[in-house]
């Protein structure tokens, strides 16, 4: 008897789905406590309180109604046959053009091509609430919807110009791969990984913001003068308009061996008045950088991206696994979807432990700041930040555990006490 891949798949997604609301609905009840941790009291302002709280429960209940709809759609695709229906309607499509429907690469495109299409028509009614509707009543929305259509035409025009050649690569490399199959998959995505990774900054993304020199004076001053003292190689520092999208606020680094970058958001200096509160953020950030956090995420994944392949690499041919979810033929870039979906449970585990991880390397990042000397700048800062972006005061430690990349405030600000008084 053939095993029921897709029933087992739609099964797990459903008790996922179980799970995750049961956080979700603990979360939301944290949200409606009407009081600060007791570490935060006298710390955030009543005003900014309050005003989280409104903020966290409107994205909560609007979480609710994404959530419920994503699983009814994901659900359904798999479970009426959606995904090959498609398939098949796209080799229709492309004889019609008078193209090869034969040819599995004209084939693969066409049925992108229809995925992209209905993927933008289910997400558009969420993407224009969320930001039209929560981000504009909460006083984060800064966009014009002209801007945020053309965003959207500037990400399709994107993936027709990369997607092509990159879906072509992959399935040529898996029709001639032979035993070492995953090794060149994986050869492939580490190259195009490091080819994006320098083209994205340099190509795409100013072509959704403006990127400007940070100006002359105390500021840039006083970073280009911590990234002297630990040696970081930095070539550039730049101000990205962050502004005219959003007023939350970010920072970050980019870029390889001896050519690195800073990036502020003007929103960051906009709303740390203090510009040791700045250069604090980035001393947490430089300490990434200092204690190889970057390159261990970097080599982290790319050993997961291998072991995938190699998972991959087992199944591509099993009839069982393709006739399960209705397809009749084995397509190479179908494979790999199957595929991701029946390891959907070790994802779920990968990503709790990759969490983890990443929770520890933001303590370790903090205490390399305070080392530093920026103690009390980065404390003041992290406030200034949580308040000005209205994050969740109150955090449910299920769902912090099972969701959060970086540790909640108030788990950071005792890290940094706690650190303190061993100093004196």
């Amino acid at each position: 008897m053939a095993f029921p891949y897709m029933e087992a798949v739609v099964g797990f997604m459903i008790l996922m789905y179980v799970f995750e609301t049961y956080l979700d609905f603990r979360q939301h009840a944290a949200y409606k406590l009407p009081t600060l941790p007791k570490t935060l009291e006298g710390v955030i302002s009543d005003d900014k309180f309050r005003k989280s709280r409104a903020y966290s429960l409107d994205k909560s209940r609007f979480h609710f109604v994404h959530e419920f709809v994503s699983i009814l759609m994901d659900s359904g695709i798999l479970l009426f046959g959606i995904l090959p229906w498609v398939w098949k309607k796209s080799g229709e499509f492309v004889g019609s053009v008078g193209l090869d429907r034969e040819n599995e690469i004209w084939h693969t495109l066409a049925f992108l091509a229809g995925v992209m299409i209905w993927s933008q028509i289910t997400d558009l009614p969420f993407s224009l609430y969320s930001t039209f509707v929560i981000e504009a009543k909460h006083g984060f929305n800064k966009q014009t919807i002209w801007l945020f259509f053309r965003d959207i035409i500037k990400g399709i025009i994107i993936s027709i110009i990369l997607g092509p050649p990159i879906v072509t690569a992959i399935i040529t490399i898996v029709q001639s791969g032979g035993p070492y199959l995953a090794i060149y998959l994986w050869a492939f995505m580490f190259v195009l990984s490091l080819v994006m990774m320098t083209l994205y900054p340099v190509l795409i993304a100013p072509l959704f913001n403006k990127f400007t020199p940070l100006p002359d004076g105390q500021l840039r001053t006083k970073i280009e003068n911590l990234a002297s003292s630990l040696k970081f190689p930095l070539k550039k520092l730049f101000v990205v308009d962050g502004s005219t999208r959003s007023s939350h606020s970010n920072a970050y680094m980019y870029g390889f061996f001896n050519n690195k970058r800073i990036v502020l958001y003007d929103t960051l200096i906009q709303q740390c008045k203090d510009e040791e509160e700045v250069v604090a953020v980035i001393a947490h950030e430089l300490g990434h950088w200092k204690l190889n956090h970057t390159m261990y995420s970097f080599v982290a994944v790319q050993i997961l991206t291998f072991l995938q392949f190699g998972g991959y690499t087992l199944v591509r041919n099993s009839n069982e696994l393709f006739q399960s979810f209705g397809f009749d033929t084995q397509p190479v870039l179908i494979g790999l979807i199957l595929f991701q979906h029946t390891v959907i449970p070790v994802q779920h585990l990968v990503n709790f432990g990759l969490n983890l991880v990443s929770r520890s390397f933001e303590f370790q990042a903090d205490a390399f700041a305070k080392k530093l000397g920026y103690a009390d700048a980065l404390r003041s800062g992290l406030v200034k930040l949580q308040e000005e972006n209205l994050s969740a005061m109150n955090t449910d430690p299920w769902y912090s555990a099972y969701h959060f990349s970086h540790p909640p405030l108030v788990e950071r600000l005792a890290a940094l006490d706690a650190a303190g008084k061993k100093d004196k």
